[in-house]
């Protein structure tokens, strides 16, 4: 079995594993959300790399878990950085650093975007508040100078579009190839 392959397999443990719980104050299961969001980003003419990213942006919530329940939430979960950490051992930066930015690019968008924030879900309004609210102005300046804030924002765009009750999406077997095609090459174990 090649690294790719055991890589797509990772992921699917994870998504069986605890995809099928409710995502945290929305009408859609972890797994529905980040379906539609990789959806969102195929049908906006994403790069395969980006639809990779908006599929796998909140990887970290898989990976460790949080409550349940949103109002048990007292402090940020900081899932983007747990989600990049995972994904740095498996994929390169161009679906890293948007899963890690997804979260400041909320702040950005509802700091630059006077009409962003209206269009959050009651849930994504209370983590943001968690998250440090909207930005100042100087993070605008450092986030607009990082590398893939252009990414991060249409990943963000795409999360918050993922959040739709029974909508149709491919399943999770139809990115398997964009998973193993994007999937670095491990280092041999010592």
């Amino acid at each position: 079995m090649s690294d790719a392959s055991t890589i797509a397999d990772e992921v699917e443990a994870l998504f069986r594993a605890r995809g099928a719980g409710a995502y945290y104050g929305e009408p859609v299961t972890m797994t529905e959300h980040m379906l539609q969001s990789a959806q969102e980003a195929a049908l906006s003419g994403a790069t395969p790399a980006l639809v990779l990213a908006a599929l796998l942006h909140d990887i970290g919530h898989l990976v460790e878990p949080v409550p349940d329940d949103l109002a048990d939430w007292l402090e940020d979960a900081h899932h983007e950085e747990i989600g990049a950490r995972w994904l740095a051992e498996r994929f390169g930066p161009e679906i890293v650093e948007p899963v890690r930015l997804h979260v400041p690019a909320k702040r950005y968008l509802c700091a630059v975007d006077p009409a962003y924030f209206a269009q959050l879900s009651e849930a994504s309004v209370y983590t943001l508040k968690l998250q440090g609210g909207p930005m100042s102005a100087e993070e605008v300046r450092r986030f607009e100078s990082a590398p893939h804030y252009r990414e991060a924002v249409r990943v963000r765009r795409c999360d918050d579009a993922g959040k739709r009750s029974a909508a149709p999406t491919p399943g999770l077997a139809h990115y398997r190839s964009l998973i193993e095609a994007h999937a670095r090459p491990r280092a041999p174990a010592r």
